[in-house]
């Protein structure tokens, strides 16, 4: 089989293609043939050495991936041949709160899934919805998840309160979709009014370009009556904007903190001292979190907006995610 590995850091020129066995299952191990891959920010750090967690010199990239059992160890009970699955990001991190024993990630210290065929411990990996195609179900581990703990983690928001989501990319349109799911309004902004109208059809209620209004926060704010939960993936592009936005008591989802240019988030004092949000941050999620998400997924498949013969998007699970999904060419 072919795999890629990481060979150093510096970009692209450190990935090196190896013709290998193809692998074994150990007794709790699963072995899948790997359908489709997925490319996130993440994935593109580790590559340019810029990522916090050092990876393991020779892993095989990519945390995000998805593809069905061929092989199985003997003492394997949750999963059987033929079954759809994607791996858990931290692949030890099964439930509760995380802590140092348990940060190994796919694609970063294991191997992940730029491969033809994939080896997880059982206990790594979950099952897919039948209704998510191949590149759908492989943009789930990282984005998706990042997305629905963004929205669902914190306790809010309820039905009929107001999410607002910055940018389009991956996280943001997941978040967008489960907030819509969850009853809520979604303000959307974006730094391209090209995006506008995609945004719109994904379920927005509201999309302000910022490149049209560059101070929008207090327009946001006008119109909603208050932002209850941001998702701020702007850093230092958005985040005073999105305090602005915000109730007195919102809460603020931050998963950015630096630009591509390395400048960091400033706090007006006195833009703070005017608000009682609560800032919190996340990292990505746990396997039952993951299981949580694609229980989701299932029960939307399950209505009649989830029809593929829909001519309009689906506003479930993940029509039109940003994170860039490549066939694995088989």
């Amino acid at each position: 089989m072919r795999s890629y590995r990481l060979e150093g850091s510096g970009g692209t020129e450190c990935l090196a293609l190896h013709d290998e066995p193809r692998p074994e299952p150990k007794p709790h191990e699963i072995v899948l043939r790997v359908r489709a891959t997925s490319l996130n920010r993440r994935d593109t750090m580790i590559l340019n050495g810029t990522y916090p967690l050092p990876p393991r010199q020779g892993v095989v990239p990519l945390s995000d991936g998805a593809g069905d059992i061929v092989a199985i160890g003997d003492t394997v009970t949750r999963f059987a041949v033929g079954d759809r699955v994607t791996g858990s990001y931290f692949a030890r991190w099964i439930d509760g709160r995380i802590h140092a024993g348990l940060i190994d990630q796919l694609g970063c210290t294991l191997d992940g899934m730029l491969t033809e065929y994939a080896v997880l411990d059982e206990q790594w990996a979950v099952h897919l919805p039948d209704h998510l195609d191949w590149h759908e179900a492989a943009t789930l581990t990282c984005a998706g998840l990042t997305g629905w703990n963004a929205v669902t983690g914190a306790g809010i928001p309820k039905p009929g309160q107001w999410v607002l989501v910055v940018g389009s990319g991956g996280v943001s349109l997941f978040a967008l979709q489960f907030a819509k799911l969850l009853g809520c309004h979604v303000a959307a902004v974006t730094s391209r009014g090209e995006k506008a109208d995609r945004l719109r059809a994904l379920g927005a209620d509201l999309v302000i370009s910022t490149s049209d209004m560059p101070q929008w926060g207090a327009a946001v704010r006008d119109q909603t009556g208050g932002i209850d939960l941001v998702i701020e993936t702007g850093g230092p592009a958005t985040f005073a904007q999105s305090l602005i936005a915000s109730t007195l008591y919102g809460h603020i989802v931050l998963l950015t903190l630096q630009d591509a240019k390395g400048g960091s988030i400033q706090l007006p004092a006195a833009l703070y001292q005017r608000s009682l949000a609560t800032i919190s941050r996340l990292f990505v999620g746990n396997r039952t979190n993951l299981e949580a998400m694609l229980r989701a997924a299932r029960s939307i498949a399950c209505g009649p907006s989830s029809k593929r013969s829909s001519p309009s998007p689906r506003p479930s699970m993940p029509t039109a995610i940003s994170s860039r999904a490549t066939s694995s060419g088989r």
